[in-house]
């Protein structure tokens, strides 16, 4: 038996960067690009390189190159993580694994190091696989946080739960990481909501920027932690315009968002430090009518727009600048 598990990029639509310091945000899956992981029973347990795993180049800048995109890391690790704490689950909440052993290899069409979640994709992937594989059923609000601590705990990686509860859930969640919740019953409240209560969006992104979520994380985190009074406050800012934006999409006045969308990033650009290109970017697709935000920790961003003619300007705008421009496709029925 082969499984195939695919997993998708997420667009942090409102609120990050709270969510990793007790906020709300909503985010969405991005259908456009996919992770997947090919999973088969073998003697032997392996764990098979893609692409982003090779050590063989024609040239030094072919090297340097590689380095951009995909760091100094490949998917291997990734993998090697996820089956590691996946096994640790399993002991931890008495669940027997049989003794078969598998082969793992993944593949990404997910854009590298502009704030989509690909990493976590295939993380999320590949514990796809392995439930199947081995006829283990994790609860979905629990998914998350095992994912999470691949990242975390395995790997050293800063993140929060946003990008690891949208890929479990998929489609348009609004999560809520308050404190207490999570300490009473382990994970945030996370609603599932409709697609179709969005206004029209688009992505845009570049793959000229590699700028990662550690950069951005790390300095906040500590400010965070020491209780500074402008991080502390922007978290709560950032929240409550998630609070804001999902109670316009409940009551079906999803085209008044935008303005909270382009309070996000404008907060966000008063306390982290963002490169030019960053602010290029969103300045770019605002000049022509569009909102912008980061859909997470710079090199791509999501916003609004209000007709053809506004993304036909973004694409002829953004396009030159070295960047892709999509209409995200959330759900399979779209």
């Amino acid at each position: 038996m082969i499984i195939r598990s695919k997993s998708h990029p997420r667009a942090g639509l409102v609120g990050n960067p709270s969510d990793g310091y007790f906020g709300k945000t909503i985010s969405f899956i991005v259908r456009n690009f996919e992770a997947e992981v090919v999973l088969y029973e073998t003697p032997e347990l392996k764990i098979l390189p893609a692409k982003r795993d090779e050590s063989v180049f024609g040239s030094i800048s072919e090297l340097a190159e590689d380095v951009r995109q995909f760091g100094y890391y490949g998917g291997i690790r990734l993998l090697k993580a996820t089956v590691k704490r996946f096994y640790d689950y399993c002991r931890d909440n008495s669940i027997e694994l049989d003794e078969r052993n598998f082969t793992l290899r993944y593949s990404s069409n997910i854009p590298p190091q502009v704030g989509m979640a690909g990493s976590s994709a295939i993380i999320t992937a590949c514990l796809r696989a392995l439930m199947t594989f081995y006829g283990v059923t994790i609860p979905k609000p629990v998914q998350p946080n095992l994912i999470l601590s691949v990242e975390n705990d395995e790997l050293k990686i800063p993140a929060g739960l946003q990008d690891r509860v949208i890929q479990a859930y998929e489609g348009l969640v609004y999560m809520d990481f308050d404190r207490e919740t999570i300490d009473r019953q382990g994970h945030g409240d996370y609603q599932e909501l409709d697609p179709a209560l969005l206004p029209p969006l688009y992505i845009a992104y570049t793959t000229q920027l590699s700028e990662g979520t550690e950069v951005f994380h790390n300095d906040i985190r500590g400010r965070f932690e020491r209780g500074d009074r402008e991080t502390v406050e922007a978290m709560a800012f950032w929240a409550d315009l998630a609070q804001q934006t999902r109670d316009l999409l409940v009551a079906g006045k999803g085209g008044e968002i935008g303005p909270l969308l382009d309070a996000n990033f404008d907060r966000r650009r008063e306390v982290y430090r963002m490169s030019d290109g960053n602010i290029r970017m969103v300045e770019a697709a605002r000049s022509v009518g569009a909102t912008a935000k980061f859909t997470g920790s710079g090199g791509a961003i999501v916003g609004t727009y209000g007709d053809e003619a506004t993304f036909d300007r973004l694409v002829d705008t953004l396009t030159p600048l070295g960047m892709g421009v999509i209409k995200p496709v959330i759900t399979d029925r779209q």
